[in-house]
């Protein structure tokens, strides 16, 4: 589900764990069934692999599981806190 407008500027940020796009946007992981923030200290997968999200919920809902690492579920800009 890539329907954001600027792909590639989310690459960019997703690779350099940039925390200016913290709680922007999710990443999920198809080989892995994962959703992270884009500022996890996980190894980053392949872009193939990728698929972006506006948020934790749904990316959720679209079938992934949250990072242990990273939390995205509770990340600030969640709303959940």
């Amino acid at each position: 589900m890539n329907t954001f407008p600027d792909i590639p500027a989310f690459e960019r940020a997703r690779l350099a764990r940039d925390p200016r796009f913290d709680g922007l946007f999710y990443t999920a992981v198809l080989t892995t069934g994962i959703y992270c923030r884009p500022v996890c200290p996980a190894q980053p997968p392949r872009p193939e692999n990728v698929s972006y999200y506006p948020s934790a919920a749904a990316a959720e809902a679209a079938g992934y599981r949250p990072c242990l690492r990273c939390r995205p579920e509770l990340s600030p800009a969640g709303g959940h806190w």
